[in-house]
């Protein structure tokens, strides 16, 4: 199947908050929130739940705190104040200073937060690991989308993801300028280098049959398939993929490799896709570059919550 504009809405995705599952992140956040207060997780729990500590502010009435970049950084994730608030206590609310997807610098007070004293002591911490680890997963995307200069290749992510966090990740992957490849299993075919040595795939001819059957199984959905070897690209260009992954490929080689998939397919590029190597990939300008570093190489950003 050629390529064609009416794949791109399935292609340049990035996932909105408001796709995301309102029961799901409370549960989400009430794990988070019994790991800390309850010991969940333990074969043996203790006997008493809770926060000692808070006995502490008996009294104390409400507060308030500011939470701060301490670094500049793109911010991401504050829509879990809700979530974190609604398990912890409904009366504690957060209110977000600036919008997703912002750079700040350092020092930018991004969201307050007001409530009963002891209940944000005790959701403290548990807020800000969310916070902290979206707005990593956004700032450390946005460096590499720098990286990329004026290409016009879009980076994208992979399914390399903290278990439980993807949504979240590739939520906070889109508010740091890449896009999303296949949230999971279930929204694409892709016919991996594991697929073709599983199904015996040494030959053209097997090739062709293999991609063949995979789409006619699923075909409403995008077909991608990964090759590691020049001689792979003609027999699956002739079947009709949309997306054909050119894995592990040195710059010489996509060099001779893209001018064969335009016109005919998107191509993406994976494998060895790192800060250093990515202007040169942008030069050469494949449709898609996937790193899976900007979810599982990312490191915290650095916010602290700051009372008032």
């Amino acid at each position: 199947m050629p390529r064609h504009s009416g794949q791109t809405d399935r292609l340049l995705r990035r996932l909105r908050w408001a796709e995301l599952d309102e029961a799901w992140l409370q549960a989400f956040a009430a794990l988070a929130r019994d790991e800390d207060l309850a010991g969940v997780g333990l074969a043996t729990r203790p006997g008493l739940r809770g926060d000692p500590s808070g006995a502490l502010l008996a009294g104390a009435g409400r507060a308030r705190a500011r939470v701060v970049a301490r670094q500049p950084m793109t911010i991401a994730g504050l829509g879990m104040m809700r979530p974190i608030f609604a398990v912890y206590d409904p009366a504690c609310v957060g209110r977000a200073l600036v919008a997703e997807g912002t750079e700040v610098p350092a020092g930018t007070v991004v969201a307050e937060i007001e409530g009963p004293a002891a209940s944000l002591l005790a959701a403290e911490r548990i807020l800000l690991n969310f916070l902290q680890r979206l707005t990593g997963v956004a700032t450390c995307t946005r460096e590499h989308v720098r990286a990329l200069g004026a290409s016009p290749t879009l980076l994208l992510d992979t399914r390399k993801t903290t278990p439980g966090f993807r949504m979240l990740e590739k939520y906070a992957v889109g508010q740091g300028g890449g896009y999303n490849h296949r949230l999971g299993l279930f929204d694409r075919i892709m016919v991996k280098d594991n697929h073709l040595a599983a199904g015996g795939a040494t030959v053209a001819a097997r090739i062709h049959d293999l991609v063949t059957r995979a789409r006619a199984t699923r075909p409403d959905l995008l077909l991608e398939v990964e090759v590691d070897r020049l001689d792979q690209l003609e027999p699956v260009l002739a079947v009709g993929a949309d997306i054909i992954l050119l894995d592990n490929f040195t710059l010489p080689q996509m060099r001779e490799a893209l001018p064969l998939i335009r016109g005919r397919a998107w191509s993406e590029v994976s494998g060895g896709v790192n800060l250093a190597t990515l202007p040169a990939i942008g030069q050469v300008a494949p449709d898609f570059v996937s790193c899976g570093a900007l979810t599982h190489a990312a490191p915290w950003a650095d916010l602290g919550l700051d009372w008032l």
